[in-house]
């Protein structure tokens, strides 16, 4: 509510400029001071209509009341008010003697409003329009990107951001590579895996280290029973970013036992938890260990990594391996501990976005809350 009172105040704000102009001797018309309080008090009243109607009026009066138009345009958007910032910003860009600058801004400004309104295709002609005039290039690009974004063009949004990158300085290669395993993602979807492996090596050309292109490049030669070639592109992803480790600890388990090699499997384990930690691989040799001995060295595995790093899930595991050992009184003790673990862990996120802390029980490739890409990981500590 305050912010909204200070942007309507910006009317306040030019005829206190007025004021100082005919202090100074500019010729500015006499009529703008009386009739932009006319124009503020329709806004403090809640009769924006009418104060819209004032101020379309001082613009056909003086083109250097334009910035404060610009202004209250934002000013309804942001509150909401799509079609009334439409409105200002569409008059603005009729007025013939507008300067080409002012119309510039108005044109942006009129393509954001098309944006919030839902009217996507009138918004990216305004900002295409602005990109070959080489007018706000850079703030044009970044609105059609998240056009294109919203409507799931990725081709689009490749040769957006490459135009990006081209001439602003800061790195958007991770965005670009994303993007190409969006389009790879259409392509597996509609089982034309020649095409989606090019446009994932496409995206790992663009960014070695695209954890999500590794992922998608082990599952589809995993599904093609190709389980080398899995293999070399899961664990390629213990360099680009040993933080997802734990996505690839069933699928390699799947490859190595293809080929019969489940004791490499088995080594690799213990260098993930040796480095890196981790509750998928702890689980998986605890599983090991009690397949290979007995359950009483699983019990001993698991107790010993719980000291080390305290997991819920890991406590939920070790109550399932004692529970078959214990007397009747202990055991319904136990088993009420156990229900307890299971009801945290299925309310408890498994990822987390570093950039805004939104959480969530699946991993997200682009952050739902703040649509930053890339910033989803596991959840590490207690989990």
């Amino acid at each position: 509510m305050i912010v909204d009172l200070l942007w309507l105040l910006l009317p306040v704000a030019a005829a206190s400029g007025w004021f100082v102009a005919q202090l100074k001797g500019q010729k500015i018309s006499v009529n703008l001071f009386p009739d932009y309080f006319k124009g503020l008090n329709y806004l403090l009243n809640e009769e924006p209509d009418k104060a819209i109607d004032v101020f379309i009026k001082l613009i056909e009066i003086d083109s250097d009341t334009v910035e404060t138009h610009l202004a209250l345009g934002v000013l309804f958007r942001r509150r909401g008010e799509v079609n009334r910032a439409i409105r200002i910003h569409q008059n603005l860009i009729k007025k013939v003697a507008l300067h080409p600058q002012q119309r510039s801004l108005a044109l942006f400004e009129l393509g954001k409003d098309y944006r919030h309104a839902g009217l996507l295709d009138r918004a990216e002609t305004l900002f295409q329009e602005l990109v070959e005039a080489n007018l706000h290039k850079v703030s044009a690009l970044r609105q059609l990107l998240e056009i294109y974004q919203q409507e799931h063009d990725w081709t689009n949004s490749i040769n957006t951001a490459q135009q990006l990158a081209s001439i602003y300085e800061e790195p958007i290669h991770v965005l670009i590579a994303q993007y190409y395993c969006e389009q790879a993602e259409v392509y597996l979807r509609q089982q034309q895996y020649d095409i989606a492996l090019q446009v994932i090596q496409q995206a790992l050309k663009t960014d070695s280290n695209c954890v999500r292109a590794s992922l998608l490049e082990g599952n589809l030669a995993l599904n093609q029973q190709k389980y080398k070639q899995a293999i070399l592109a899961f664990k390629r992803i213990e360099k680009q970013d040993s933080d997802y480790l734990n996505e690839v600890v069933e699928p390699l388990q799947v490859c190595y036992k293809e080929i019969e090699q489940q004791s490499e499997f088995t080594d690799y384990l213990w260098h993930i938890l040796d480095n890196y930690g981790g509750i998928a691989p702890m689980l998986m040799l605890a599983n090991i260990i009690k397949q290979q001995s007995n359950e009483q060295r699983a019990v001993d595995f698991i107790v010993e990594q719980i000291h080390k790093h305290p997991s819920l899930r890991g406590l939920e595991y070790l109550l399932g391996l004692v529970l078959s050992k214990t007397d009747s009184i202990t055991r319904e003790h136990l088993l009420l501990l156990k229900d307890l673990t299971t009801q945290l862990l299925q309310n408890k996120p498994a990822y987390k976005c570093n950039q805004c802390g939104f959480t969530a029980r699946k991993l997200y490739w682009q952050c739902p809350s703040c649509k930053q890409w890339s910033t989803f990981k596991s959840v590490q500590g207690i989990n």
